[in-house]
């Protein structure tokens, strides 16, 4: 069974995220209530965890940081994050 905090459309890889920021480390966390929980060490000020969270991604899926959008929750803790063309996957997300 697929979980639900993620999707593919086409070549871009939809995730549902719950970010928890000024933690200890950036890292996965588990999966709540149809979401992932991301783990970043940057502070909710002036868009510094989106753009940590940007740049953690795009590390993470092997890709540029222009291939990493915030669709939606730009000013929550709750996201909808598309990655274009992955060129990484995580082992707990599979391709399709």
């Amino acid at each position: 069974m697929t979980p639900t905090w993620y999707q593919w459309q086409n070549d871009r890889l939809i995730l549902h995220l719950r970010v928890q920021p000024r933690s200890s480390r950036n890292a996965f966390g588990e999966p709540l209530d149809g979401r992932l929980r991301i783990y970043l060490t940057a502070p909710p000020v002036n868009g510094k965890a989106n753009a940590a969270l940007i740049a953690w991604l795009a590390d993470v899926f092997s890709v540029a940081k222009r291939d990493v959008l915030i669709r939606r929750g730009k000013s929550g803790r709750s996201k909808e994050v598309v990655i274009s063309a992955p060129k990484h996957l995580p082992e707990f997300i599979s391709r399709r």
